[in-house]
This record gives structure tokens, sequence and C-alpha cells, in this order.
């Protein structure tokens, strides 16, 4: 692989690229082009081939990539050819949801792991997983050599749980919670925030009705 910064922008669309891949492949198509690629994902070709090169050279000009091969190395890129152990805080609806996901997926990060803090949660499975309370986390971390955390709690009790997945060892951690959480530099952290999204979406929508009326006045 290059020893090339490579940019946030690509490492998120590298997933974009597995799925698609992985649909291909379930439909039995062995070749794909950049240009076939870019159709699907609405993507400029040229794009699609910048992303990959950073990590080698993969296709063959004039036939393009084979579909197995680059499912094979985007996922080495991704380090999602071996198994990634994932712990899970918050075991109420949300959490539910991602661990049935879990249960279900096909992908090597698995949630071997759920905790929660209320007496009435702790005790009970989710599929196989039996939630256990937060003063498990620090041993069943260390044990299961976990190494992603996912926070599904209140945005008030989000910087708590984040500094015990960071006391525990765990190197990246996924946050659904509305908040803004401090973590130290080794440790990667990704917002998946619904509010912020969905305002996103409210601020497009009123764009278009605004034009709509605009276009009303004309």
């Amino acid at each position: 692989m290059k020893q090339t910064k490579i940019s946030e922008a690509v490492v998120r669309r590298l997933p974009i690229y597995l799925q698609v891949l992985n649909e291909m492949h379930s439909r039995e198509i062995q070749t794909v082009s950049s240009q076939e690629l870019g159709y699907k994902l609405d993507l400029n070709p040229a794009q699609i081939r910048k992303d990959l090169a950073y990590f080698g050279e993969f296709g063959r000009k004039g036939i393009g990539y084979d579909v197995q091969y680059l499912i094979e190395k985007i996922r080495q890129i991704l380090k999602v050819d071996q198994t990634i152990k994932v712990a899970l805080v918050g075991a109420g609806n949300l959490g539910h949801a991602l661990c049935n996901y879990n249960k279900y997926s096909k992908d090597n990060m698995q949630i071997t792991a759920v905790f929660d803090v209320l007496p009435s949660k702790i005790g009970s499975h989710i599929n196989s997983l039996k939630v256990l309370p937060m003063s498990e986390l620090a041993r069943v971390v260390a044990e299961q050599n976990i190494r992603i955390g996912i926070i599904t709690v209140p945005a008030f009790e989000a910087q708590n749980v984040a500094n015990q997945f960071v006391e525990a060892g765990v190197e990246g951690i996924l946050n659904f919670a509305p908040a803004i959480l401090r973590v130290p530099d080794e440790v990667r952290i990704q917002n998946a925030d619904f509010t912020k999204e969905l305002l996103s979406l409210a601020y497009y929508l009123v764009r278009e009705g605004e034009a709509e009326n605009e276009s009303d006045l004309d």
C-alpha cells in the first residue's frame, strides 16, 4: 500500500464501493469497470479510480476490476477481513436495533457485549447477548480484546460512557448520542447524529418550498 495520507472522504467512500461490489457479486457479476461503478454510485469514474489507486493497482485496462478480488482488497484495507469485536452501551430501542442488525450481518465487525446502568435491563438478553452492568465493562473489553465501542445512551450520559471506553482501552467509538464528546487523540470517534442529519434535510426541504413559492410569484 502506498505510504500516502488518505483523506477521510476516501475512507468513507470505500464501504460504499464494498456494498455495491457485494451486491454485484451476489448476482455473479465477475468484472466491473469504473464507469459502471460510477453510474451505480452517481460518482465520477475518475474519482473511483483515484480512490482505489491510493491503495494499489487493482484494475486492468480495457477489462476493469475483478469483483471478487476487489472485494477482498477493500475488506483488507478496511481491516474487516478479520473479526473486530464491538461493545455497545445502552440497551434501549436503538441498542436493540443495532444488535438485531449485528445478528444478521455478514461483516466481521461483531457486537459481542452489551452494557447498561438500569437494573431493569441488566441480566436481560438481546438475542444471545446478556446485558451486563457497566462495572463489568473494563474486564470484558480486556478479556474479549474489544476494539470499538458504540454509545446509544442519552446525551447527558455519553461523555461518562466515552471516558469508561477510553479507560478500558478501546481504539474507536461510534457515538449515536446527540453530544460532542472529548476523547484523546489516539482514540478515533465517529458521530452518527440523527438530529443533525434530519435538520440538514429540513433545510433542503425549506429551500425547495421557497423555490416553488418564488416560481408562483413569477
